[in-house]
């Protein structure tokens, strides 16, 4: 038999056969695969019977399973008639977690003695609603950057799944004995309980949740509203995927603990909130998010015709995975609840977060529509304003800045019991005095950017810092954030947003020449201070 008449779902995932997951073999391979698989399934969607209790939920982003048929492949569980099926065994399992040791006794079983004692359930696992999840995007992207972005320069890939976007799924579940609706409602609640907690694959990171979340939280959810440029799936289209916000709070979380202990500490602690892995070993991770898009608008821009998002509100939600003692719970509040306000105060979020729109602050960039956008924006709203880091002047943010470090020392040290190191972590973007600068400015006016001009030619006469180790350039990360963080203060003891920008250059010195000279002119020459 010639191989190429075998389905690509039924292939080996090898070299020249196929390979879904791996670019760039994955532009054909895994859009073949994923339309092999819609031809197939047939067009009507499995039911559950009239003997079946059954509840469907709708998914806010992105569901994935992985049915383990190949070794780092994600995958999904294909069920009845060719359709993605969440398994009852997954589902009896996420059931589990959420029950006493009572209500597991008698909705799962257990072991009694030497006797297995059935459970009165049976979990059929869910369904999507009907045909729509195959005229969706399936073919999905995961980009892990951490080691390029936060340790050191190195190469970085993009691997492909298969996942589903915005899936409404039901599920089913079944008795042996008659129940009343009281207690049929106790069983949806528990599932709902589950559900909270995200299901299937990589829900730390978004996946599998639903739209809002009334328990699991780690505190009450954040607000912000944002525009930047959108990350390109494998086909270039643009899609707002909220995976961004563990990647950049997992980031600055391994940043600030790399600047307290050493690397190995660091990498460890950082994958007991995230997950990770350690060699084979999991962590599970004790935080994921889940994000709500509110008012969102997908748009191109320019010449280039990139794809661009506007967010006019959304909501972040931090939830907590595992069960946790009260003292526990206030203790990661506290560091999540910095960690977040640290995001906001000197990055953003997603693709070119690094720089401030370019749109906003420098307009006249685009006159010619010859140039690609860069750079995003990123704000509280109202709901959040207890966030705010309020900055009637400079040394408000050296405040914050000071006491940030000074809890993660006392985080690393007193809650996890670990020993600090006096030089931190070897890595390029290691949150440590020494190996850190942080430089402000008032900015006047709504828009106004001195520092935004600096990028695209000199600073000085004969001096500039395009395309240096410093600024970074095409496949190769810079050492500097550049941020207009939204000035408020304090006044009648209410936090009010001005009409001002706090302008912020956080730099991570190299040793070379040019990032020398650069430093020297904001010290005596620019309207920059030294910070932190």
């Amino acid at each position: 038999m010639n191989h190429n008449n075998v389905p690509r779902m039924f292939r080996a995932q090898i070299e020249g056969r196929c390979q879904i997951q791996r670019l760039p073999h994955a532009k054909e391979d895994a859009y073949e695969w994923a339309d092999q698989w819609v031809e197939g399934a047939s067009s009507g969607v499995p039911r559950f019977n009239h003997a079946i209790q059954w509840k469907d939920y709708k998914i806010s982003w992105r569901f994935v399973t992985n049915s383990g048929q190949d070794e780092g492949v994600i995958r999904p569980v294909i069920g009845a008639k060719g359709h993605p099926y969440y398994p009852g065994a997954s589902m009896k399992g996420a059931f589990l977690r959420n029950c006493t040791p009572e209500q597991a006794m008698r909705y799962c079983g257990g072991q009694i003695g030497n006797e297995t004692k059935p459970g009165i359930l049976r979990f059929h696992g869910g369904y999507p609603q009907d045909g729509s999840w195959t005229d969706k995007q399936l073919v999905d992207i995961v980009h892990p950057q951490q080691e390029c972005q936060v340790e050191k320069q190195a190469n970085h890939s993009a691997f492909v799944q298969i996942s589903l976007y915005q899936p409404t799924l039901v599920f089913g579940l079944s008795s042996n004995q008659n129940l009343d609706e009281t207690e049929w409602e106790e069983i949806w609640l528990l599932w709902e309980q589950a559900l909270g907690k995200g299901i299937g694959s990589r829900v730390s990171a978004g996946y599998g949740h639903l739209k809002s979340h009334k328990e699991n939280l780690l505190f009450p959810p954040i607000f912000f509203k944002g525009k930047g440029l959108a990350p390109k799936l494998i086909n270039e289209t643009g899609e707002f995927r909220p995976n961004m916000f563990k990647a950049a709070l997992r980031g600055h979380t391994l940043r600030l603990f790399g600047g307290v202990t050493n690397e190995v500490t660091a990498q460890k602690l950082t994958k007991k909130l995230w997950g990770g892995f350690n060699g084979k070993s999991p962590y599970v991770g004790k935080l994921g998010i889940a994000f709500n898009a509110v008012g969102l608008e997908m748009d191109t821009f320019g010449h280039f015709e990139l794809p661009t998002y506007e967010l006019n509100e959304g909501k972040l939600e931090i939830l907590c995975l595992g069960n946790m003692t009260e003292q526990q719970h206030g203790n990661l509040k506290k560091l999540m609840l910095n960690i977040v306000k640290f995001s906001l105060l000197l990055g953003g979020f997603g693709k070119s977060w690094r720089r401030i729109d370019h749109r906003l602050f420098f307009s006249e960039y685009f006159r010619h529509n010859n140039k690609p956008m860069i750079g995003c924006h990123w704000e509280f709203t109202d709901r959040s304003k207890k966030l705010y880091i309020p900055v009637h002047n400079l040394s408000d943010v050296t405040k914050f800045l000071d006491s940030l470090h000074s809890k993660i020392k006392a985080y690393v040290q007193t809650v996890e019991k670990q020993k600090l190191v006096s030089k931190g972590s070897d890595w390029r973007e290691a949150w440590h005095p020494e190996k850190v600068e942080v430089w402000g400015r008032i900015a006047e006016g709504d828009f106004d950017s001195e520092a935004i001009y600096w990028f695209h030619q000199e600073y000085q006469r004969g001096k500039t810092i395009q395309n240096s180790v410093l600024t970074g350039q095409m496949g190769r990360i810079g050492r500097i954030w550049h941020r207009m963080y939204p000035r408020y203060i304090v006044q009648n003891k209410a936090h009010k947003k001005t009409r001002e920008y706090v302008e912020l250059l956080t730099i991570f010195p190299d040793d070379s020449e040019n990032t020398n000279d650069f430093i020297d002119y904001l010290k005596n020459a620019s309207e920059f201070e030294k910070v932190w």
